[in-house]
C-alpha cells in the first residue's frame, strides 16, 4: 500500500513538465505496477494503467483522467553565463525572483531565478513586476561552464521542497496535479478489496497544461464508455472568495457545467451523500479547464464528471492542499467504479 504523504512529496520532487513527462511518469508506474493488470505507454507518453473487471465480457469501461505534467520554464538564450527563460504552461511573473529552480541540462545543476537591479532595466518597466523576459537564472558557474552544460530548449522546474502544513495540509509546487494522480492511486489501492464489472483504466496524463494531448488520444485507444476526470480546482483564500472557489479542506468539488454529463453528476452527487462525504457544486459555465474539454469531444462523444480537490495559490511553488480532500476523492471515485453494473450505461442519458 502507498503512504499517501511519501507518494506525494516523491512526485514532487520529481520533474516532468508538460511534454517532458519521463521522469514522473516512471515513478507513477512503479506506484500503479502492484495494483494493475497491464501498463502500457502510449505514443505521446500518456501512462495507461488497466484494472481489469470481474464482469462478463465484453465489458464496459471507465476511464480515470488525472494529468501527470507540470507546468515550468525552458531555456531561451545563455549570456554571459546568465540563462533566459520562457514559460512552459501559466506562470506568474510576479512570483519567479528570488525562487529555487533545478536546470535539467547535460547535468542536473541548482539555480535560482534573479532580475537585474532597477537601474539597467528599461524606464518602461517602472516599479512594478519584472516581466519574464527580463528574469534570469544564475547557477553559479563561470560563462564557459555554462555554455557546455547547459542548452537551449533545457528544461527548468521549480525546486522547493514540500512543506507539511498543520491541520493535514501539504504545500508546494506541482500539486497541480500530481494531487489527482495520488487519489487515483488510492482509487486503485481500495478497487484491489472491491468487486467491479467495468474495467478501469487509469490514465495519467500528458501535456495538459499546454495541449491537452494525452486528453485527446489516450480515449481513442482506450474507447471507455465514460470518463472521470480529476484535477485540482481553485479553493477559498485571499483575494479568492467568490462562486469560483471552494471551501478549503472541507470536501471535494463535483464539476457542473457544459463539458459534464449530467447523469454523471447526479450519480457522484448522490454516492457523495451516501458516504457522507463533504462536497460542493464547483461551477463550470464555460470550459472546465481541465482534460474533460478534449476527452468529451474524442470518437462519438464520451460522458464525463469532472471532479475537483481544491487548492490555494494555484501554479505558484506554494501550492496548498488538504490531505484530506485526496482521500475523498479517491473513496468517492472507487466506491462509484464500484457501483457499475453491465445496466449503468443504459442510465447515462443526456436528460436532467
Amino acid at each position: 500500500m502507498n503512504d499517501l504523504l511519501a507518494l506525494l512529496k516523491e512526485m514532487l520532487s520529481t520533474s516532468g513538465l508538460s511534454g517532458f513527462e519521463g521522469p514522473i511518469r516512471e515513478v507513477v508506474q512503479k506506484s500503479w505496477e502492484p495494483l494493475t493488470d497491464e501498463l502500457s505507454v502510449s505514443k505521446i507518453g500518456s501512462l495507461h494503467g488497466l484494472k481489469k473487471g470481474r464482469g462478463e465480457e465484453p465489458r464496459h469501461r471507465v476511464l480515470i483522467s488525472a494529468h501527470m505534467d507540470a507546468i515550468g520554464m525552458m531555456v531561451t538564450s545563455i549570456r554571459d553565463g546568465l540563462i533566459h527563460i520562457t514559460e512552459i504552461g501559466g506562470l506568474d511573473h510576479r512570483i519567479l525572483p528570488g525562487q529555487v529552480v533545478t536546470v535539467h541540462g547535460r547535468e542536473t545543476l541548482p539555480g535560482l531565478v534573479v532580475q537585474p537591479p532597477g537601474h539597467v532595466l528599461p524606464e518602461s518597466v517602472g516599479d512594478g513586476p519584472v516581466d519574464m523576459k527580463y528574469l534570469l537564472v544564475d547557477v553559479g558557474l563561470r560563462q564557459d561552464e555554462v555554455a557546455e552544460k547547459v542548452r537551449v530548449g533545457d528544461t527548468v522546474s521549480y525546486a522547493q521542497e514540500p512543506l507539511e502544513l498543520t491541520g493535514e495540509a501539504l504545500a508546494g509546487h506541482t500539486l497541480d496535479n500530481r494531487v489527482s494522480v495520488a487519489a487515483t492511486t488510492l482509487c486503485l489501492e481500495t478497487l484491489q478489496t472491491r468487486f467491479h464489472d467495468w474495467d478501469v483504466w487509469a490514465v495519467a496524463s500528458a501535456q495538459e497544461e499546454e495541449t491537452l494531448g494525452g486528453a485527446l488520444t489516450s480515449p481513442f485507444d482506450i474507447r471507455p464508455d465514460i470518463a472521470i476526470v480529476i484535477d485540482v480546482c481553485f479553493a477559498k483564500g485571499p483575494g479568492a472568495n467568490d462562486w469560483r472557489n471552494l471551501p478549503f479542506g472541507e470536501g471535494v468539488g463535483l464539476g457542473y457545467g457544459p463539458n459534464i454529463h449530467p447523469a454523471l453528476y447526479d450519480a457522484f452527487e448522490k454516492k457523495a451523500k451516501a458516504l457522507e462525504i463533504p462536497y460542493h457544486r464547483d461551477l463550470m459555465p464555460k470550459m472546465s479547464g481541465t482534460d474533460a474539454m478534449a476527452i468529451q469531444i474524442v470518437g462519438e462523444g464520451i460522458p464525463c464528471m469532472v471532479l475537483g480537490i481544491p487548492l490555494r495559490y494555484m501554479h505558484t511553488p506554494v501550492e496548498t492542499v488538504s490531505l484530506k480532500d485526496i482521500r475523498r476523492a479517491g473513496r468517492l471515485m472507487a466506491e462509484f467504479i464500484a457501483d457499475l453494473s453491465p445496466e449503468t450505461i443504459d442510465e447515462i442519458k443526456w436528460e436532467v
